[in-house]
């Protein structure tokens, strides 16, 4: 971005001049035009909508006397015009995302399984069958094995599901404080 200028007040007088001869409508039209910069870029999903909005600005007001008396047509295009250049100009400069974080280490991840392995094995056997039974298979192999698990037990689909979330729950309990206890040891 071109960010080496600075509005000076004959360059911002002269902007808002070529705006309107009017200094209160030129004062409204300005007001609205920054307004509408910021939706525009907003909208893009550009988290800089306002130092965008302010380049565009500064550009215009550069201009705005070169062009004040050769311009047909209504002023709030032009920013309009520029805003687009602005726009692509970032878009082009924008820094790659972050990298995705590594992996956890092989070691983070057997103190996680040994952890389940003795959560599980604290679970009643009945509710340690079922959320084995529950998470077995995939896609609709998973979708048939509850329903005839539920069928099995003789309740609805929908007990299933909240008696498997519980047990989950608590696993996930477990195996946290499992975890925190080994890394203070």
């Amino acid at each position: 971005m071109k960010n080496d200028w600075t509005i000076t007040q004959e360059a911002f007088d002269n902007l808002l001049t070529w705006l309107d001869m009017d200094r209160e409508r030129a004062g409204q039209k300005y007001e609205e035009i920054r307004c509408n910069l910021i939706r525009i870029f907003a909208r893009r999903g550009c988290p800089v909508a306002e130092e965008l909005t302010d380049e565009t600005i500064n550009r215009v007001t550069r201009k705005a006397l070169d062009i004040a008396g050769s311009y047909a047509g209504d002023p709030c295009l032009y920013f309009y015009g520029v805003a687009q250049n602005v726009y692509k100009e970032y878009v082009k400069k924008r820094p790659d995302p972050l990298p995705l974080p590594e992996p956890d280490p092989v070691e983070g991840k057997e103190r996680h399984f040994d952890c389940l392995d003795r959560c599980m094995e604290r679970l009643d056997p009945q509710s340690r069958e079922l959320i084995l039974e529950y998470y077995r298979d995939e896609r609709r192999a998973k979708i048939n094995r509850r329903q005839r698990l539920a069928e099995q037990l003789g309740i609805t689909l929908n007990t299933l599901r909240a008696r498997a979330h519980r047990i989950k729950l608590a696993l996930q309990q477990c195996v946290g404080d499992c975890l925190m206890q080994s890394q203070s040891s």
